[in-house]
C-alpha cells in the first residue's frame, strides 16, 4: 500500500492527505470495528481473557498481513496504513488494537536485522496469522535503563545459552516467536547487548507469572524465564553487540503505532462524550447547549486532531527515514498518549456519575489510556529523547 501524499501547505488543509486506498481501508476497518469488535469490548475487559476470536478476525481480514511485505506473504502496508488500522480498532477496543500493534512490535527486529534465511523462516507464518510474535527487552531491574539488563547469552559451539528473566511482556505465552535481547559482553554496556529470535519451544524457555492489570486486561502480559535456554547460533539477529541499536530502531518505528492507539482511544471517548451531551437533558435542555460543556468538547476535539496529525506525520517521516524521525516518533507517542489520558478523563467528567459506571465504556477507556503513557518507553523517556535531539 502506498504512502499518503504530502499536501500543499500553501493551500492549507491537512499535512498528510490519505490515499484513496488508505481511505478505503480506514472505512473498512471502522465498519469491522463497529460491527464485530465493539460488541465484544466490554466482555474482553471484564473476563481478562485473551480474545482469540478478535485475533482470528484480524487474521481473516488480512490486517495482520499489513505489517509485512508482499514477498513474505504480507499485504505491504506502510507504517501510516498500519497506524490507521490501529486507530480505528482502538476507537472501540484497545485490546483488539493491541493485537495488531504487538504484531508490528514483535516482528520489527526481525524485519530490521534478519538475513534472508531468517526472514523466509519466521515472517511468512506471522504474516499469514499462523503464529504470533512478541518483543522481550524489559526486565525487573532494567526498564528504561536497558544497560542494566541481567539476562546473559554465552556462546557454546553452535548455540547460545541464555539465562535471565524478562517482565511485562505483551503477548507473553501467546506468541510463538520472540525477539529477545541479552548481554553477550557484560563489560560493554549497551554495546554488549545482542538480539535473538527465540521460539517458545526452545529448551529452557518458560512463561512465568501472568500479570493482572488496570487496563488492557484482554492482552496477556507475563514474565519470561530463561534457564540454560538453548538458542541456535543462527538465530542471532545481526551481529553480536547490535542488539541495543536494533531495539532502539524498532521503537522508533513502533512508537507512532502507540500514538495511533492513543488517538483511537481519545477519539472513541470524544464520540461518547458528544453523543451523551446531545442526549442528556438538564436545566430544560441538552447539556450540549451549556457553554461549559461546549468548551470542554471543543478542547478535546482540538487535542485529538493535533495528536492525529502528529502521529500521521511521524509515521510518514519514519517511512522516509528522515534525520528527525526518532525525535518526532517520540513526540507523537508522548503527545498522543498524554492527550488520550486527558481526553478520557474529561469525557468521564462530561458523563458525570454515569461516566464512572462500568456499564458505560468511558471508565474502561480511561484505564486503557494510561498504559499508552508507559509502554514502549515512558513519556519521561520520550521527553529525554526529544530534548537530546534538540540540544545535541
Amino acid at each position: 500500500m502506498c504512502s499518503a501524499a504530502v499536501a500543499d501547505r500553501k493551500g492549507g488543509g491537512r499535512m498528510y492527505e490519505l490515499t484513496e486506498e488508505q481511505k478505503m481501508l480506514q472505512q473498512t476497518v471502522r465498519q469491522l470495528a463497529k460491527e464485530k469488535v465493539e460488541p465484544r469490548a466490554a466482555e474482553i475487559d471484564a473476563s481478562g481473557e485473551y480474545p482469540w476470536d478478535m485475533f482470528e478476525l484480524l487474521r481473516d481480514n488480512d490486517l495482520l498481513a499489513l505489517c509485512f511485505p508482499e514477498e513474505l506473504d504480507g499485504a505491504g502496508g506502510d507504517l501510516l496504513t498500519i497506524c490507521i488500522a490501529i486507530e480505528e480498532l482502538a476507537r472501540v477496543c484497545t485490546n483488539t488494537s493491541l493485537i495488531l500493534a504487538v504484531c508490528k512490535l514483535g516482528s520489527q527486529p526481525i524485519m530490521l536485522a534478519a538475513n534472508d534465511e531468517q526472514l523466509k523462516k519466521y515472517i511468512p507464518p506471522l504474516a499469514r496469522g499462523e503464529k504470533q510474535a512478541a518483543f522481550g527487552l524489559t526486565e525487573p531491574g532494567a526498564g528504561s535503563d536497558a544497560a542494566a539488563m541481567s539476562t546473559r547469552a554465552v556462546k557454546k559451539g553452535d548455540k547460545y545459552i541464555i539465562n535471565g528473566q524478562k517482565c511485562f511482556i505483551t503477548n507473553g505465552g501467546i506468541a510463538d516467536t520472540y525477539s529477545i535481547f541479552a548481554k553477550t559482553d557484560e563489560s560493554a554496556g549497551v554495546k554488549g547487548i545482542s538480539a535473538f529470535i527465540v521460539e517458545k519451544d526452545f529448551p529452557g524457555f518458560e512463561v512465568g507469572k501472568i500479570e493482572h492489570k488496570m487496563g488492557i486486561r484482554g492482552s496477556q502480559t507475563t514474565e519470561l524465564i530463561f534457564t540454560d535456554m538453548e538458542v541456535p547460533a543462527e538465530n542471532l539477529l545481526g551481529k553480536e553487540g547490535e542488539g541495543f541499536k536494533i531495539a532502539m530502531m524498532t521503537l522508533d518505528r513502533t512508537r507512532p503505532s502507540i500514538g495511533a492507539q492513543a488517538v483511537g482511544i481519545a477519539t472513541g471517548a470524544l464520540d461518547h462524550a458528544i453523543a451523551y451531551a446531545k442526549e442528556r437533558v438538564q436545566f430544560g435542555g441538552p447539556i450540549a447547549r451549556l457553554q461549559g460543556i461546549q468548551f470542554m468538547i471543543a478542547d478535546m476535539a482540538m487535542q485529538v486532531e493535533a495528536a492525529r496529525q502528529l502521529v500521521y506525520y511521524s509515521a510518514a517521516l519514519v517511512e522516509r527515514a528522515g534525520r528527525e524521525a526518532s525525535a518526532v516518533s517520540a513526540m507523537a507517542k508522548c503527545f498522543a498518549s498524554d492527550v488520550a489520558m486527558k481526553v478520557t478523563v474529561d469525557a468521564v467528567q462530561v458523563l458525570g456519575g454515569y461516566g464512572y459506571m462500568i456499564e458505560y465504556p468511558l471508565e474502561r477507556m480511561m484505564r486503557d489510556a494510561k498504559i499508552t503513557q508507559i509502554y514502549e518507553g515512558t513519556n519521561q523517556v520520550q521527553r529525554v529523547v526529544i530534548a537530546r535531539h534538540l540540544l545535541g
